[in-house]
Parts: structure tokens; sequence; C-alpha cells
């Protein structure tokens, strides 16, 4: 495992980013230490999933700095983020229907490869890959239905696919973005555990909607409202602030 010299896995420096005259994230500064798990909150459009499109490269702010383990990354694109260690998951799922469990995992890996990928070659060349693929869909409890087609699987199962091509690019930071909307209960206890799971090798960062669940997975807790840092600290600390409260509890 490569050895973390930085103090901070991920760092969020005055980062800005604005539509039209209207900030959608306003000076937010973050630190994450590695191996930390962090809860994302706010009311919805308080800029949230924008934070996480500026870190992941998918959107480019227009101020500020993003550091991975010390490097500055803010100008890099997201495949280029994902081969220093970060990687995410996205609200609505994103991933080929037509194509079975296993291909989807591994065409994600394939995107780390050091090597050119040739696209004339089947994916069954690649069977280093493929190998790794059915590990990770075995880890998330998927490996019966590695075969199968995405359009034949339930919803949570798709969610879970999701956090398996994550996994398998084995990140040192790792975004989830609502991993367990839409899910039942059934589902989203299965989904949980599995987040619980992720090594400590890797900080997990996550914007959670269902504050039962996440709050049992979180350290720390950062609000956002109206894509400003209205209160960051501890778990418990946050969530006993009034100002937390006030903007998101509606107390």
């Amino acid at each position: 495992m490569t050895s973390v010299a930085a103090d901070h896995a991920l760092e969020v420096i005055n980062l800005k980013k604005a539509f039209g005259g209207l900030a959608v994230t306003q000076n937010v500064s973050l630190t994450i230490r590695p191996g930390e798990r962090r809860l994302i909150i706010g009311p919805n459009g308080a800029g949230k999933t924008t934070l996480f499109n500026q870190i992941s490269g998918d959107m480019r702010p227009n101020s500020g700095q993003i550091k991975l383990f010390g490097n500055d990354v803010t100008t890099l694109a997201p495949y280029q983020r994902a081969h220093r260690g970060l990687s995410r998951t996205y609200q609505i799922i994103t991933l080929f229907a037509g194509d079975t469990l296993e291909h989807n995992v591994t065409l994600g890996l394939l995107g780390l490869r050091p090597s050119r990928w040739q696209m004339w070659r089947p994916l069954a060349f690649y069977s280093d890959l493929a190998t790794e693929a059915r590990r990770t869909l075995d880890a998330v409890g998927l490996l019966h239905l590695a075969d199968h087609p995405i359009s034949e699987i339930a919803y949570g199962e798709k969610r879970r696919v999701e956090l398996a091509m994550a996994l398998a690019q084995k990140p040192r930071v790792l975004l989830l973005d609502e991993p367990l909307a839409g899910l039942s209960d059934t589902e989203r206890s299965t989904v949980k555990s599995l987040i619980a799971s992720i090594s400590r090798e890797t900080a997990v960062i996550m914007i959670e909607h269902d504050m039962d669940t996440a709050l049992d997975l979180a350290e720390t807790v950062t609000l956002l409202n109206y894509g400003r840092v209205i209160v960051d600290g501890e778990r418990d600390t946050v969530i006993a602030d009034e100002r937390t409260r006030e903007v998101y509890l509606g107390v």
C-alpha cells in the first residue's frame, strides 16, 4: 500500500463557483484526514453535489484550490484525479444497462490502467481486470449476478454495483453522493453495512439525507447552506448546534 506522507487526505481551500452571478459554493474550506468519515448535510440546493463535482473534477471552480494528499489537483481532469486516489459515486446511477455487472466494473478499472486501452480488443483480453471485478462484486455480495445484465437487477443492487465500481479503483478518498437514496429498509441496511466495512485506508465523504443512518457512519459533519459552510466539526457538536437545527432540522 502506498504510504501517505501528507497530514490531510483532501483539502478544499476557499472554493467558489458562480453561475450568472449567483454563487453556488462560496469560499468553502474543508480539511479531510486520511481514513476520516465525513458527512455533508444541508437543505436541497445548498451546494452539496456542486461541491462534490468540483472535488471530482466534473466542474471547475473559478477560484480556490483542491489538494489531494498535498498535491494541487484543481486543474486536473476526473480520470487524472482517479489515478491519484479519488473515486466517487453519483446521485443518479450511471451504469451501462445492457452490459453485465462484471463488464461494468471491468470498464471502470480499464480507465486506471497505465497502458492505453485498445478498443478493438475484447474485454476477455483483460483477464486480470475481470478477476478483480469479480472479486469486488463478491465483496458487495453480487458475485452470483456477475453475468447478468444491469437491466435485469433491482435498484438496490444497482447501487451496490456502483459502489463496487468505486471500490474496485482502490481509492484513498471516496465520495458517496446519496448512496442510500431510493432504497428499501433492507437494501439500506445492506449498503450501510458495506460502507461501514470500507477500509480505514480510505477516507469516506458522504452526502446523505437519511440522517439516522448517515450519522451512525459519520465522525465529522459539515453543514452547507446557500453554498457556504455554516457549521463544521465533530458529529455530536454539529448536530447539537442551534444553527444546524434551524437550517437543516427545522427546529
